[in-house]
């Protein structure tokens, strides 16, 4: 699914459609896999991706108990007035890896939900930079919260930004 076309009109209007599945798929597989199985089954393609990544272009690209590594690459549709990739786009590719990290960690039937996100972004982004990759790693986990920290490089390796976030955890 998530099929992605972009179109530019002989007035170079630009166009973008996709598809996503239901989300409900993936709501209800939520709660009958530990995290790190349901997020491997999304990897493997036995789950669809959330309609999220669809909309974003933001994939999953590795995953262990733990740790989660994101990435995206930049396109005009990112962009904010200014002509750099939106600030809110890089907040999601840190949210989906630093909760999914987090997630990775979680037993089946248990939930979680981002409390906060805290975001310093360090440089522009644009479509120079190539792919931006975020990895996700989990600091401390308890059983009510989690913390996890990580960055988004570009492809030399540079700091686009750093994050952490606090999650709670919700046992069902």
């Amino acid at each position: 699914m998530s099929a992605v076309n972009h179109e530019v009109s002989s007035a170079g209007e630009r166009t973008r459609t996709y598809d996503w599945a239901d989300p409900i798929v993936l709501a209800t597989a939520a709660t009958t896999m530990s995290g790190l199985e349901f997020l491997r089954a999304i990897g493997a393609g036995e789950l669809p991706p959330p309609p999220v990544m669809a909309t974003t272009g933001i994939t999953a690209v590795e995953v262990s108990e733990g740790f989660v590594a994101f990435e995206v690459t930049p396109a005009e549709w990112h962009y904010n007035p200014i002509g750099s990739v939106h600030g809110g786009i890089l907040s999601t590719l840190a949210d989906s890896a630093l909760a999914c990290a987090v997630h990775s960690t979680l037993p089946a039937g248990t939930g979680y939900t981002s409390l906060d996100l805290v975001m310093k972004f360090t440089r522009a982004a644009t479509i120079d930079s190539g792919r931006l990759r975020c990895e996700g790693r989990v600091v401390t986990r308890g059983r009510r919260a989690a913390t996890a920290e990580g960055r988004i490089t570009d492809e030399q390796g540079r700091v686009i930004a750093h994050a952490v976030t606090t999650c709670l955890i919700m046992e069902s």
